[in-house]
């Protein structure tokens, strides 16, 4: 089959056997991959009403129809799953090259099942499949799991793609994740709690020879070209030069920076975290993802500071935000080391930053003292103190427990007016980290929902194809509802496919021609939007069958809260939320009462089998 290598890998871990599944032409047309088989398969094999860390839930994890080609970010993975943070569906991207090679060794997917007596890892090769013992690999962090693994199978840097649950997936923490190709992360929603429910440790994908077949491989050549100079051009070259390092400044320019778990807006230390100051200081190297040619992912030595010397992965902003303005911690070099800590512990660095934070918060107030805390003296910006909170919370030990339920459990169990000081959703995720008081779209998005994270993304490359405002106003109601309603499913097609969005930027155009080429579908423009539009619902659609309703979609206190400073103190989301919600609902094709997709919504996306 062109495009595909039609079949996945089924993994039964109660029963310790694997074996191959045949995909039909008429599956990957409809859902094309990723994240959309793994939302068909969720539906089909997870009754709802199960617990996240039940043995009959799934793990699905898949590349699509554009995994190995030269298409810049074509080695990205998607993860589905019941995630541990909401117990509704999970949908979770890593970059890297495991999307890649795990097509090389001759499968779109690995569905895993069931749950092992004993620690597991899986592992691909040009060969097939095996399923290895990993009691060796217990308690191991992920970069120490990836490099042991290489090691015992002969492989060197690059010859073999090693994604792993740390401690925190070991011990189920509920925001842990997994981890890759040094310091990718697939991160939200607990994915690394449910591999460790199931003892699954680790998957390992071989480079084995590319025999992949496509209808039209000189058009894929011209397409990556295309693809690469759009992505070099887009919003400045920004991504494509910087990767995300000059977020800090950025975002802080306009208010959207996490400073002191949302206490205030103003961070003076910021170009301390300015990319273009750090990358030559720190010794930055490119360690580039699959076929990519953008400087987003470094790896860098801290030169300065009580640091100095510690290698690893250069920090995303998201990272750099948690570690340093959302803990209130001015030094670059101690950001880089929490970021790199958490990310090998294996937890998501988002719920992390704002464990911390409102954790310090507590401290500040008094509503914890360092004896609540096994002694640890939990000030603003204490680095050595998070460090050693971040491993009792890897650990389940101590305090580490009740925080490694996640600061919306953590809060509601000390009670009280700490409550109001944790920033989090009703459905039990969080946001990016952002202040979203300074980005409507993203608070809106974060709330309503379905994968848990991030679902639709504003700066798409196509706005007229996907009705965006264009020039937008970032605190109009309108804008925002419109941008978010309109463009959802572009982000979501990106996932489908599998390719990392920091490449394509929803390029839909494109994209609808790369899958063409591959496979030869011939899908149009609209039937490719579709299939975002379609994954979307079908999420929708299950959480609802959790119980993740429409009253469940609302911003903690703090998380809603109006800045106290910054250029956003006059600003505030509050009056205006329930009418964005009504008018989302009704753009999107949903009953308001019960969240349901409307009989017209489903009959056009063709999913009304999906509501029994």
């Amino acid at each position: 089959m062109y495009g595909s290598t039609g079949k996945i890998l089924r993994v039964d871990l109660t029963e310790g056997k694997m074996w191959d599944e045949v995909l039909d032409e008429a599956t990957i047309r409809k859902y094309l991959g990723g994240t959309g088989l793994g939302i068909k398969y969720l539906h089909e094999m997870v009754d709802p009403k199960l617990d996240w860390s039940d043995p009959q839930n799934i793990v699905y994890l898949g590349s699509g129809p554009l995994g190995g080609t030269r298409i810049a970010g074509c080695g990205t993975i998607s993860f589905v799953t019941k995630g541990a943070m909401t117990n509704g569906a999970a949908s979770t991207q890593a970059n890297g090259n495991f999307g890649a090679y795990i097509k090389w060794c001759g499968y779109d997917g690995i569905l895993i099942q069931g749950a092992s007596s004993t620690w597991k890892y899986i592992y691909l090769h040009e060969g097939g499949a095996e399923l290895r013992d990993a009691s060796h690999l217990r308690g191991k962090d992920t970069w120490e799991t990836e490099e042991a693994i290489k090691e015992e199978l002969g492989y060197k840097e690059r010859t073999m793609s090693v994604f792993s649950i740390g401690p925190a997936g070991e011990n189920m923490v509920r925001f842990s994740g997994i981890f890759g190709d040094k310091g990718h992360a697939a991160a939200h929603n607990g994915l690394g709690a449910v591999l460790g429910s199931k003892k699954l440790k680790a998957f390992a994908a071989a480079r084995a020879p590319n025999k992949l077949q496509f209808v039209d491989p000189e058009k894929l050549g011209e397409l990556a070209r295309v693809t690469t100079e759009k992505q070099k051009s887009f919003g400045g070259g920004v991504v494509f030069n910087w990767g995300t390092s000059l977020g800090v400044v950025g975002l802080g320019n306009i208010g959207a920076l996490p400073v002191k778990n949302y206490l205030t807006d103003l961070f003076p230390e910021k170009e301390l975290f300015d990319g273009k100051r750090l990358r030559p200081l720190f010794k930055s190297q490119n360690h580039p993802c699959y076929g990519c040619a953008s400087h987003h992912y470094e790896l860098m030595t801290v030169t300065e500071g009580p640091y100095a010397g510690y290698f690893g992965k250069e920090p995303e902003y998201e990272q750099w935000s948690a570690w340093g303005p959302q803990i209130y911690q001015k030094d670059p070099g101690a950001a880089m080391v929490l970021a790199n800590e958490c990310d090998r512990l294996g937890m998501d660095t988002n719920e992390g930053g704002w464990v911390v934070g409102w954790v310090m918060e507590c401290y500040e107030k008094g509503a914890l003292k360092k004896k609540d805390l096994d002694g640890l003296e939990m000030t603003w910006g204490n680095t050595e103190a998070t460090r050693a909170l971040l491993k009792k919370i890897a650990n389940r030990e101590g305090y580490g427990d009740t925080l490694a339920e996640g600061v919306k459990r953590a809060a509601e169990k000390l009670g009280g007016e700490v409550v109001n000081w944790a920033i989090f959703t009703g459905k039990g995720n969080t946001p990016r980290g952002h202040d979203h008081r300074g980005r409507w779209v993203e608070m809106l998005d974060t709330v309503v929902s379905d994968t848990s994270t991030l679902q639709t993304q504003m700066q798409v490359m196509n706005k007229g194809l996907w009705k965006m405002p264009d020039p937008m106003d970032v605190f109009n109601p309108d804008h925002t509802v419109q941008a978010e309603a309109n463009s959802t499913g572009s982000m979501t097609v990106c996932d489908c496919l599998v390719q990392c969005w920091f490449t394509s930027f929803c390029d839909t155009e494109t994209q609808t021609e790369a899958i063409n080429a591959a496979t030869g579908f011939n899908l149009n423009l609209e039937e490719v939007m579709n299939v975002g539009r379609r994954v979307v619902n079908l999420l929708r659609l299950y959480n609802l069958k959790v119980g993740l309703t429409p009253d469940k979609e609302y911003t903690s206190a703090r998380y809603g809260s109006q800045p106290v400073d910054g250029p956003n103190k006059d600003r505030s989301i509050v009056p205006h939320f329930d009418k964005m919600i009504d008018k989302y609902y009704q753009l999107m094709g949903w009953d308001r009462k019960t969240g349901y997709p409307l009989p017209e919504t489903l009959k056009t996306l063709d999913i009304e089998d999906f509501t029994k």
